[in-house]
């Protein structure tokens, strides 16, 4: 495969990896938070982004919680939304526009504390975004709680259309 332009988002990203490693995680919070102002207001943490994968987290805190005091389930999948979308956003030429398609949310058992995403994509759906100027990709996603369970199951459908001059 030939090298390939990092977009606009891939440049910003690897700016936060420069920075000292106690600063990353939090630089990379804080540019997403600015960008996606809901996952900002929330309180969605960017832990890592790189290649082909994402870690968020989001903690139990009062803002995002339902009425029990474990994560609230939109809050839950805004956290999926965003571990999926902040990685096809990555990979995605400039000259394409990334669009949630389907959200696929199943709530199997109750959350314990602060919840965990972790999103992956394949080499051959990374490709897909570079090489078509429109498609889909369906993203795993995993989901874990502060006990180590996955009281979630979810994965999102990505399209991708050319941007309109």
């Amino acid at each position: 495969m030939s090298q390939i332009k990092p977009n606009k988002l891939q440049r910003i990203v690897t700016k936060c990896y420069k920075l000292p490693k106690s600063l990353q995680a939090f630089a990379l919070s804080t540019v997403f938070g600015r960008v996606i102002k809901f996952a900002g207001t929330a309180g969605v943490e960017v832990l890592e982004l790189k290649g082909s994968r994402s870690v968020l987290r989001l903690k139990n805190r009062k803002k995002a919680q339902n009425h029990i005091g474990s994560v609230h389930a939109a809050a839950t999948g805004l956290l999926a939304e965003s571990a999926t979308g902040f990685l096809v956003g990555i990979h995605l030429p400039d000259s394409k526009l990334p669009l949630l398609k389907q959200m696929q949310i199943d709530y199997v058992k109750r959350s314990t504390g602060d919840l965990t995403a972790v999103a992956t994509l394949t080499e051959q759906q990374i490709a897909a975004m570079h090489s078509d100027d429109k498609g889909e990709v369906t993203v795993s996603v995993t989901i874990t709680d502060s006990a180590n369970i996955e009281p979630v199951q979810a994965k999102m459908t990505w399209a991708w259309v050319p941007k309109k001059r």
